[in-house]
């Protein structure tokens, strides 16, 4: 068990960490109001906006969860010179987040998903996003910028939201870059997007994006007998994608640990409820790298991550937590 003095030692140390975070850069935009009547027009609800709200979405989050929690996040996308771009990089700056590797492309529009929310339920969410973003990904001079900038850094964290950005011609270079410096490395990876991203440090994926990667069918249920069917998963997605650790989340069951040559570790959850699970996996694999960056252990960095989840899933929204919040948790 993590010790509250070893927890407080390893975020002291986050401070000093550069973490680059590449991949898909998104706004996500919430409309907040209420609904009183139907819809004349059609049988849907009228929902009166009382307010409008842009935090960071997709890789920015991951990027947000990592500033939060004391380090430097250094940023790498593409976003386009749009209305859309500029409120974010307004939000991303406001954290002090390092843009140097965003890159503002007018050939492309930044990627917005709006939520539609009224008294705190989802009513619906409207997605803006450019089919052609993987081409942009592909621009040699892009690329080079990129890898100068892990070059500056001590960890990386490579984020797939399945946008397009997250290419094998970018992701090889950047995980060997970071192999070569033996700086820890992690990759978050979509559901159906294969990317070969042996040598990583830690890939988290979660249960559902497990089981697709490995060809299973996720089971119905939870608790203890899920247990046989994800350990087979990991074991298959540890011998397929060679990772040096799988840390496979599993919502309110928490998560599991496989590393080569090891038996597998469950971390069970810490959350004491959960209201929304949106961007837990970015504060899964944000607190990881960070930890580890800073000197943690496999197990210690999960027990950070896991402990760190179960604070965000009882917030609404896309959350972050602080380096006070997780000491408040463990204590």
């Amino acid at each position: 068990m993590l010790s509250t003095a070893r927890a407080e030692e390893l975020l002291t140390r986050a401070s000093k960490q550069r973490i680059l975070v590449y991949g898909d850069l998104m706004l996500d935009r919430y409309v907040h109001g209420n609904v009183e009547r139907i819809s004349p027009e059609a049988p849907v609800p009228v929902v009166h906006v009382q307010k409008e709200t842009g935090v960071a979405g997709g890789s920015c989050n991951v990027a947000m969860n990592i500033q939060k929690l004391g380090g430097q996040a250094v940023l790498a996308g593409v976003i386009g010179e749009d209305t859309h771009g500029e409120e974010l990089c307004d939000v991303l700056r406001s954290e002090n987040i390092d843009l140097a590797g965003v890159h503002r492309n007018p050939r492309t529009q930044t990627i917005v998903k709006t939520r539609i929310m009224a008294d705190r339920q989802q009513i619906c969410r409207v997605d803006w996003e450019d089919p052609d973003m993987e081409q942009l990904a592909e621009d040699r001079e892009f690329r080079e910028q990129v890898l100068a900038q892990n070059d500056a850094c001590n960890a990386l964290i490579i984020e797939d939201y399945g946008k397009g950005m997250v290419t094998p011609n970018i992701v090889r270079p950047l995980l060997d870059s970071a192999k070569a410096r033996n700086i820890p490395s992690g990759f978050d990876p979509k559901d159906n997007h294969a990317i070969d991203c042996s040598g990583v440090t830690v890939a988290t994926p979660n249960r559902k994006e497990a089981f697709q990667a490995a060809n299973l069918s996720e089971p119905a249920t939870n608790g203890e007998a899920i247990i046989s069917e994800v350990r087979q998963a990991g074991a298959h997605l540890l011998s397929a994608w060679q990772p040096e650790l799988l840390l496979m989340t599993l919502g309110p069951q928490g998560m599991a640990l496989f590393e080569q040559n090891a038996d597998p570790v469950h971390v069970p959850t810490r959350a004491k409820e959960v209201f929304d699970v949106s961007g837990a996996g970015d504060t899964v694999i944000a607190t990881f790298i960070l930890a580890l960056s800073g000197g943690a252990s496999f197990r210690e960095a999960a027990e950070l991550a896991n402990t760190a989840a179960g604070i965000v899933v009882a917030k609404l929204g896309t959350a972050t937590c602080s380096p006070e919040e997780i000491l408040a948790n463990l204590n």
